[in-house]
């Protein structure tokens, strides 16, 4: 072996040996692209365009009227045909647009979202329990909720607080709403 062969082993053997401590080190990494090492999570630019639609659902009336569009990669789409549960790291995002209505020739007084967000809402699976002082995470998912004039803040600042009140009816599905995501039904 020549010594410029056995310098350029040397430096590859060095450089991945630092890559492998840099992947342990940073293995929270392989959790969530949208969750940094605190647990900070942050809303999915471009979701609409990447992920895969689980349905929709229509509120009529109150603060949340509007309708809820659902997003969700299409690999933990795949995951939970397959296994029946969201996979560590599933990432279901909730759009809340508000609606307008119309006569049209299909029907009278038709309801159909508008340009409008209201709001996102965002929760990522965590079975691991990963981050247990921050209160966005508990019950086995992270909780987030991003407003229209700054989307990349979590407000919600407690999920016992600020999520489950309405999640807690799904409770026994995982805290999910399964029903209202036909993409989620096996054919």
């Amino acid at each position: 072996m020549s010594k410029l062969t056995s310098v350029c082993l040397a430096i590859s053997i060095f450089i991945l040996s630092g890559l492998n401590n840099t992947y342990a080190d940073n293995a929270e990494l392989d959790f969530s692209e949208f969750v940094d090492g605190k647990g900070v999570i942050s809303l999915p630019k471009d979701f609409r365009k990447t992920m895969a639609h689980l349905g929709s659902w229509f509120v009529p009336t109150g603060e949340a009227s509007g309708f809820h569009d659902v997003y969700a990669r299409q690999v933990d789409v795949n995951h939970y045909l397959e296994s029946g549960k969201f996979q560590d790291g599933a990432i279901i995002i909730k759009e809340l647009r508000a609606s307008s209505s119309a006569d049209y020739t299909t029907g009278t007084n038709v309801s159909f979202s508008n340009a409008t967000i209201k709001q996102w809402f965002v929760m990522i699976k965590d079975s691991n329990n990963r981050f247990p002082d921050n209160k966005s995470w508990g019950d086995g998912w992270g909780w987030a909720l991003f407003k229209t004039d700054n989307h990349t803040v979590n407000v919600s600042m407690d999920y016992k607080k600020d999520c489950l009140g309405c999640h807690y009816p799904a409770k026994n599905n995982d805290w999910v709403y399964i029903e209202g995501y036909p993409t989620l039904a096996k054919p």
